[in-house]
């Protein structure tokens, strides 16, 4: 996909791939949600994409190469779609634009928890969490010896400040 270029400045090329909507969310539900089915990715985003818009910017991802589609061995009927190595170094740039919107924005705990924790654990983190995507995602190996995957430690303290601020607001026994 050609995109229509009012300039050759990266910032405004990068707007022009990521300037709608809906396209850093739906990369960002596959990044940090492993959401990687059409389904997933319209049921589970909070905040309610549209199925044709949905569709439409899936396509598009893909004609951009940041996203391809495949055949779901375990599914017929079902597409399964994988992040390229182009979708998958936008890793530093959302944990960037997540710390920005915490101190910035209004953000709620539990959803400002992961952005927190990407922040503090820097690039040495982010590379770990790209080297698990592109095993994930391209098929990569992955050193077995890593630990805990940084999207299951990210889980973790999203429901752990979920399962407090629960603790918090009920009534005392």
């Amino acid at each position: 996909m050609s995109l229509d270029r009012r300039s050759g400045c990266p910032i405004n090329l990068s707007l022009e791939v990521f300037g709608d909507r809906w396209s850093l969310i739906i990369l960002r539900d596959m990044i940090f949600g492993g959401r990687r089915h059409f389904r997933e990715l319209l049921n589970g985003s909070m905040e309610g994409i549209a199925s044709n818009i949905l569709a439409d910017r899936l396509k598009r991802l893909m004609e951009l190469g940041m996203l391809t589609k495949a055949d779901d061995p375990s599914h017929k009927q079902k597409a399964i779609y994988s992040l390229t190595e182009m979708a998958i170094t936008l890793v530093p740039i959302l944990a960037h634009l997540g710390a920005w919107g915490r101190v910035w924005l209004p953000t709620t705990e539990e959803l400002s928890i992961r952005a927190e924790l990407l922040e503090k654990g820097g690039p040495p983190m982010w590379d770990k969490f790209m080297d698990e995507l592109r095993h994930d995602h391209l098929g990569t190996p992955l050193d077995p010896a890593s630990g805990p995957s940084v999207r299951e430690t990210l889980q973790a303290a999203y429901e752990a400040v979920v399962a407090g601020k629960a603790l918090r607001a009920s009534p005392a026994a």
